[in-house]
């Protein structure tokens, strides 16, 4: 669970949620082939820094900073002869968009690691 207190009280919403509803995001933009899932190392990596593995390998993690934003890191797999910078910014913005439309919660950062090119 994910907890916000906005002007309206405190609000809690489902990491489940969240998260399918970033890869719904990330998966309409141009260029992206899928959301890859991460390797048992890059999990196990994660969760020592971290203090938290990614759930289920879904190649989305959710966290909070200190000042109450989310931070969204992605994994993703693109296709082939796609401008990745261009596809990175289109993704950070349509992510950070999204969420702060749907759930009301102010996305402070989306980190995209793109894992694997499809051809």
């Amino acid at each position: 669970m994910v907890g916000f207190e906005n002007h309206i009280g405190q609000i809690t919403i489902s990491e489940n949620y969240l998260t399918e509803l970033v890869k719904h995001a990330v998966s309409d933009c141009f260029g992206v082939a899928d959301v890859s899932n991460v390797s048992t190392f890059r999990s196990a990596v994660s969760a020592l820094t971290a203090g938290k593995a990614f759930r289920k390998n879904k190649g989305v993690r959710l966290r909070t900073d200190k000042d109450g934003g989310l931070i969204i890191d992605l994994h993703i797999k693109v296709t082939y002869g796609t401008n990745i910078t261009a596809a990175v910014n289109s993704i950070t913005h349509k992510v950070s968009f999204t969420v702060e439309e749907a759930a009301g919660i102010n996305v402070h950062k989306v980190n995209v690691y793109v894992d694997d090119l499809n051809s």
